[in-house]
């Protein structure tokens, strides 16, 4: 089969499925700022791709950023870029349908990142993030002006089992209305306090940095009283905004197996993407950098209309990326 016809199939599938948010689910969203969980993928479909896709990922001599160092939180950052797999996941119907339906119908997906939890690793701590620049204050994506939202939408999937006992993720609903942190500050990079924070008397933290150092008001603290846990099968994925207050559970060790989830982020096409890293062409951030020579956005709806944007069309191995909402 042919590129072109292969490229066809999927159009006519996603033409076929239609996973637009519903108006209840749309007034739930926009009242909690997160919804799900959703099926992408059965369990055991979900635990089958992976153990294929695994050793896939040992194989980078495609990469995107080949410069990221090894240890560092970027190194494993758009993989779906050279990622068969993982590009075809950033724009399934289930996902992009669900994105439009908030974002409008012209979508990108400008970003993705591996979260990994291993049996008795610490607790993610409560934060918002607005920019992603919070790591040293520069800002990676910009909303226009007088903007209704900030922040990008994030569909958080779970490669593997997540539940309250192995690191399933928590939310303070409605919470995605008001910025309680200031990314602007920056934060100081401590990798040596991984595992090694105790936060309301429980080991968390945020990969080497400590979110509480962005606090708009230093007294201020999140209301865990009002924190919902939101466990999900694996091939499940949960939307939310990023400024949606948000954390993780401790992965209580109960288990030998880790918990793993693979993070898409989108934006629509009028938000602004390392506009502010024009200068050097590399990024900054979590203990390493990378230069944006390979970076392009993926549209994974609609059609780009902005000409400031970089669009890859195919991975690095040549796989077209398909939009599943084209018009």
């Amino acid at each position: 089969m042919t590129q072109t016809q292969t490229q066809a199939q999927h159009q006519q599938h996603h033409k076929a499925a239609d996973f637009f948010l519903s108006p209840e689910e749309l007034a739930q969203f926009h009242r909690d700022g997160v919804i799900g969980p959703f099926t992408l993928f059965e369990p055991e479909a979900m635990k089958a791709h992976w153990r294929r896709e695994r050793i896939l990922m040992f194989d980078r001599s495609k990469v995107a950023y080949p410069d990221a160092p090894a240890g560092s939180g970027v190194y494993d950052y758009d993989r779906h870029l050279d990622n068969s797999f993982l590009a075809d996941v950033v724009c399934r119907p289930e996902i992009a349908h669900r994105m439009a339906s908030i974002l409008g119908p012209d979508v990108l997906c400008w970003r993705t990142e591996f979260f990994v939890k291993y049996p008795g690793d610490e607790a993610t701590d409560w934060h918002q993030a607005d920019t992603f620049g919070g790591a040293n204050g520069v800002p990676h994506i910009s909303w226009p002006n007088g903007s209704d939202f900030n922040g990008t939408l994030t569909a958080w999937i779970a490669f593997t089992e997540a539940d309250e006992e192995t690191a399933c993720m928590r939310f303070i609903t409605g919470t995605q209305r008001t910025l309680y942190y200031d990314e602007s500050k920056g934060m100081q990079y401590e990798p040596e306090m991984n595992n090694a924070r105790r936060i309301s008397g429980e080991i968390r933290g945020f990969f080497g940095y400590d979110w509480r150092e962005l606090k708009v008001d230093p007294n201020w603290q999140p209301d865990e009283a009002k924190a919902i846990s939101k466990p999900c099968r694996a091939g499940q994925f949960l939307i939310f905004w990023s400024t949606t207050m948000h954390a993780s559970h401790v992965h209580a060790g109960k288990t030998k197996d880790y918990r793993l989830a693979f993070a898409p982020r989108y934006v629509p096409t009028s938000v602004r993407i390392y506009e502010h890293m024009k200068a050097t062409n590399r990024v900054e951030a979590f203990g390493g950098s990378f230069s944006l020579d390979q970076y392009g956005s993926v549209l994974v709806s609609g059609r780009n209309e902005y000409p400031q944007h970089v669009i890859r069309t195919h991975t690095t191995r040549d796989k077209p990326f398909i939009n599943s909402n084209p018009r």
